[in-house]
């Protein structure tokens, strides 16, 4: 299902694979506390660390997100975060670090509206290297497969502990960048342990013909992203990275709060292959 396309994403773990360590994954949501602060804070997430970027889109029913990013989505939609102003903060991104991949997760029904090939071009245009569609299985994601070729994005859909092997394969055919391993059921956010079925979902994803697969819901720690990134090509941590930017501290002290948990985290992956 996919065709031959370069892959900013890929090539970005690629080369921390190739440097000994699995890459760092930072979510932020769009908006949150307001448009020019999420880009500060994304690029912050950068310097201290995080590999590959993806920003979330603020949505009114935020069925997969935990608490914690639930209500920073609620503060972006209430500050007035429209899906066009994520391609503002990605290209102030890429601007700021042109190394990072920047990838957009969102539901699909803000793409829908937006008109898929629309925000492809767009996304493409400001610099995105592609999508991460939670809500999206490639059954039904012909259209986006399709604009995905077009402007030459990458496409990550997820798995979890419940995919089938058939789903495993059509999910990995279809994915570009990497496939997303959801570590666990339910919600995302921060655990005091991540499931412990995700190094067999690791591995049965790869059996399936995923080149590269990053685990997330949950990693909250350093010694946690060691572990997991002993197995996964990446590490993807997003409610200990909000959690970090809310409250009623001065902007300058949570974006240090936010840094200093992003250097937990990279050095957690740094150690990752050398734990063992």
């Amino acid at each position: 299902m996919s065709t031959t396309v370069a892959s900013q994403t890929a090539a970005r773990i690629d080369a921390t694979l190739a440097q000994g360590r699995p890459a760092l994954v930072g979510y932020l949501p769009m908006g949150f506390p307001t448009i020019e602060r999420s880009a500060e804070a994304a690029a912050a997430m950068v310097d201290a660390g995080a590999d590959v970027v993806e920003l979330g889109v603020p949505y009114t029913d935020p069925v997969m997100d935990g608490p914690v990013i639930q209500r920073a989505a609620e503060t972006a939609l209430a500050a007035g975060a429209h899906v066009r102003d994520v391609l503002t903060v990605v290209e102030r991104l890429r601007a700021h670090a042109s190394q990072v991949p920047v990838l957009v997760m969102t539901y699909w029904n803000p793409v829908l509206r937006y008109g898929v090939d629309g925000f492809a071009r767009d996304l493409a245009a400001a610099g995105g290297a592609g999508l991460i569609t939670p809500d999206l299985i490639p059954d039904e994601g012909g259209d986006w497969i399709a604009a995905s070729d077009a402007h030459g994005l990458d496409r990550v859909f997820l798995v979890a502990p419940s995919s089938t092997p058939e789903r495993l394969r059509l999910t990995a055919a279809a994915s570009r960048g990497f496939v997303y391993a959801a570590s666990t059921m339910g919600v995302t956010g921060a655990r005091s342990q991540v499931g412990e079925r995700a190094e067999q979902l690791v591995a049965d994803t790869r059996a399936a013909g995923a080149p590269r697969v990053c685990v997330g819901l949950g990693v909250s720690t350093g010694d946690q992203a060691a572990q997991v990134g002993a197995y996964a090509d990446g590490v993807i941590v997003g409610s200990a990275f909000v959690k970090a930017l809310q409250g009623e501290e001065p902007w300058s002290r949570r974006l240090d709060a936010l840094q200093a948990v992003t250097a937990e985290l990279a050095a957690g992956v740094a150690r990752a292959r050398k734990d063992g």
